[in-house]
C-alpha cells in the first residue's frame, strides 16, 4: 500500500510511526529536532491521515507497509521509532523484516493483547452526525460528556476534512477501524527474537508498559534497554519531548 509521508534532513534514515487516531504530524516537533542529523520519514499508516483506507487493519500488514515503503524508497534499513500503535507496528516490523530495522525505538507499548481502552471513543465519533456542525467547536462541546478532556477531544477532531463543499469528513477510516478494533489491540505476531540494538520508553505515569511485560520483552527483544519517563503520561514524546530525544540520541 502506498503510504503518505513526510520527509525531512539528511543523514542515516530514521523512520516514525505514529499511533491510533493520529497521523505524521504528531512527530512535527521530535522530526524538526532529528532532522538537524537524521532523514526523518514520518509516515501515515494506512486508515490514518492522507493514506489509503483499506478493510485489513493488523500488525502484519501495517508492517508490509512499512517494508513496501522502505523498498520504494530505496531505503536499506532505518531506525524506526513508533508510538503506541505505531511501536506494535515497528515491533512487528523489526520481527518479520529484521533486516529492515538498524535500530528500534518502542514509546510507550508493549508486545502483548490490550483491553478495549478506547470503546467509548469510538463509540462517541460514530455517533456524531457531522453534517448537524458548522465548526469543530461545536464538535467539541459535543463530545464533551463522553470524552471530557479537552486536549484528547481536540486531538481526536484533527482527524476531520472539509470538502469541496466546506461539509466535514473523517480523514481516516473511522468506522474501518472500529471494526478492526480487535486486531489493532492484539499483540504482536509472534517471530524469532530480533537481536538487534532495542529502547523501549515508557511514560512514567502511564500503565501501557507494566513491569511484567518486561518478560515478554527481553524475550522478542533480547537486546532490548527498558527506560522509563518518570514525568511523561502515554504521549510521552508530546509531554517531555527534550528527555524523550535526549534517551533517542543517545541510544541511536
Amino acid at each position: 500500500m502506498p503510504l503518505h509521508f513526510k520527509a525531512s534532513g539528511r543523514g542515516r534514515a530514521v523512520i516514525l510511526l505514529h499511533g491510533l487516531f493520529g497521523s505524521s504530524d504528531n512527530w512535527h516537533t521530535i522530526a524538526q529536532r532529528l532532522g538537524e542529523n537524521f532523514q526523518l520519514f514520518a509516515l501515515d499508516q494506512r486508515n490514518h491521515g492522507q493514506s489509503p483506507h483499506d478493510a485489513e487493519m493488523n500488525y502484519a500488514a501495517l508492517a508490509a507497509d512499512v517494508a513496501e515503503f522502505m523498498a520504494e524508497q530505496k531505503i536499506a534499513n532505518s531506525v524506526v521509532i513508533g508510538h503506541s500503535m505505531g511501536g506494535k507496528t515497528a515491533m512487528q516490523l523489526a520481527l518479520q523484516f529484521p533486516e529492515r530495522v538498524e535500530k528500534l525505538v518502542v514509546s510507550d507499548i508493549a508486545p502483548r493483547a490490550y483491553p478495549p481502552l478506547h470503546e467509548k471513543i469510538f463509540a462517541a465519533l460514530l455517533a456524531l452526525d457531522l453534517a448537524q456542525f458548522q465548526t469543530r467547536q461545536q464538535m467539541e462541546v459535543a463530545l464533551a460528556a463522553d470524552i471530557p478532556n479537552l486536549v484528547l477531544r481536540r486531538f481526536l477532531l484533527k482527524n476531520l476534512g472539509r470538502d469541496a463543499t466546506g461539509a466535514f469528513f473523517w480523514k481516516i477510516n473511522l468506522r474501518g477501524l472500529a471494526e478492526n478494533y480487535g486486531q489493532i489491540r492484539a499483540a504482536i505476531s509472534p517471530a524469532l527474537p530480533f537481536a538487534k540494538p532495542t529502547l523501549f520508553i515508557r511514560g512514567g505515569q502511564s500503565k501501557y508498559v507494566k513491569p511484567e511485560d518486561e518478560s515478554s520483552i527481553y524475550e522478542l527483544f533480547p537486546q532490548a534497554q527498558v527506560q522509563t519517563i518518570a514525568e511523561a503520561s502515554h504521549w510521552v514524546h508530546a509531554d517531555q519531548p527534550e528527555e524523550f530525544l535526549r534517551k533517542v540520541l543517545a541510544f541511536i
